[in-house]
């Protein structure tokens, strides 16, 4: 039984993400790469969801951390933003329809299509890698990613709980790498369903071993150290799919003689509503002045208040 255990920790990861390429190379290969994408998505979603019921990887993270209604509406805003910003570079010209859209001469057209994946990855995983990092390592930006990492638990459900700048900013580090690479429409219609499909993953809070694979993907095994308080090992693991990056720049962080942290969120206060998250970046240092204004006179309170039950008032 605890052979058999093993055997499933080991394969869940390679199993969900396998499976949902597949879906998606069936579908580029009858002409519905988009509609089968979403419909995959959704599906790995729902397992997801189920998988963290039964199998998950902190029984403290079930618990709700109120923060359901504003991480489906920063998914739908970021969403939403992104399918905006496609649409007007595709009417002003910037674009032709992706899906169609040839290499250029820069681009080894002639590779097989797995092969030129690969390098889809490797070149935009380049502008996600600096984007993140940035994100992570200058202030200004900090403000807006951390909205993402505010959240007190990892699952599924808040893959998407990006600021909508945050989104931004990593599509302009990204977006340039691969129009460069001459990288024509197919594969880039790939590595954005990939970093979807890894995306999803690496959020999810279910029991899973990783191996060999935490050297090549950015898997949920690694990422929980990304989420960490202690900035040493925060501050690390920057790649969104892959970790090539993170391994020549120096970023890799793992440590297998111990567990990620239970407890994860930023030293910074965060509101606790929607709005107020997406206010609270561009009144940084105005809402953190009164955060620990308003922490100072609650603890100043609360000391007044054990000194006059000890004093017997």
């Amino acid at each position: 039984m605890k052979t058999l255990d093993t055997l499933i920790d080991y394969s869940l990861w390679p199993l969900l993400f396998g499976g949902a390429a597949t879906a998606m190379a069936f579908g580029m290969a009858h002409g519905h790469g988009p509609l089968v994408f979403n419909i995959t998505y959704l599906i790995l979603a729902a397992i997801l969801f189920v998988l963290e019921k039964v199998r998950p990887h902190e029984e403290d993270w079930h618990e709700s951390d109120g923060q359901e209604i504003p991480d489906l509406a920063h998914t739908l805003l970021t969403k939403l933003s992104v399918q905006v910003l496609v649409v007007s570079a595709t009417v002003l010209g910037i674009q032709t329809q992706m899906g169609d859209k040839p290499g250029s001469s820069l681009w080894p057209s002639q590779w097989p299509m797995f092969f030129q994946v690969v390098l889809g990855l490797v070149v935009a995983e380049f502008g996600l890698y600096w984007a993140h990092r940035v994100a992570h390592e200058w202030m200004p930006l900090w403000r807006f990613h951390a909205v993402h990492h505010s959240s007190k638990k990892l699952w599924f459900f808040n893959t998407g709980r990006f600021h909508f700048i945050d989104t931004f900013k990593s599509m302009l580090f990204t977006v340039p790498c691969v129009a460069i690479s001459g990288a024509p429409g197919p594969v880039t219609v790939w590595v954005g369903a990939i970093t979807a499909f890894i995306g999803i993953l690496t959020h999810c809070n279910i029991r899973m071993k990783f191996g060999w694979l935490n050297y090549i993907f950015n898997t949920p095994g690694l990422h929980r150290w990304h989420h960490s308080m202690d900035l040493r090992e925060g501050n690390k693991n920057y790649g969104e799919n892959l970790v090539l990056w993170d391994l020549i720049f120096r970023t890799y962080y793992d440590d297998s003689r111990r567990r990620p942290p239970v407890r994860i969120g930023i030293h910074e206060a965060m509101p606790k509503d929607f709005f107020g998250q997406l206010a609270a970046p561009f009144v940084w240092k105005r809402y953190q002045a009164e955060q620990k204004r308003l922490k100072q006179e609650a603890k100043a309170a609360r000391k007044k208040q054990k000194e006059r039950e000890t004093a017997g008032v």
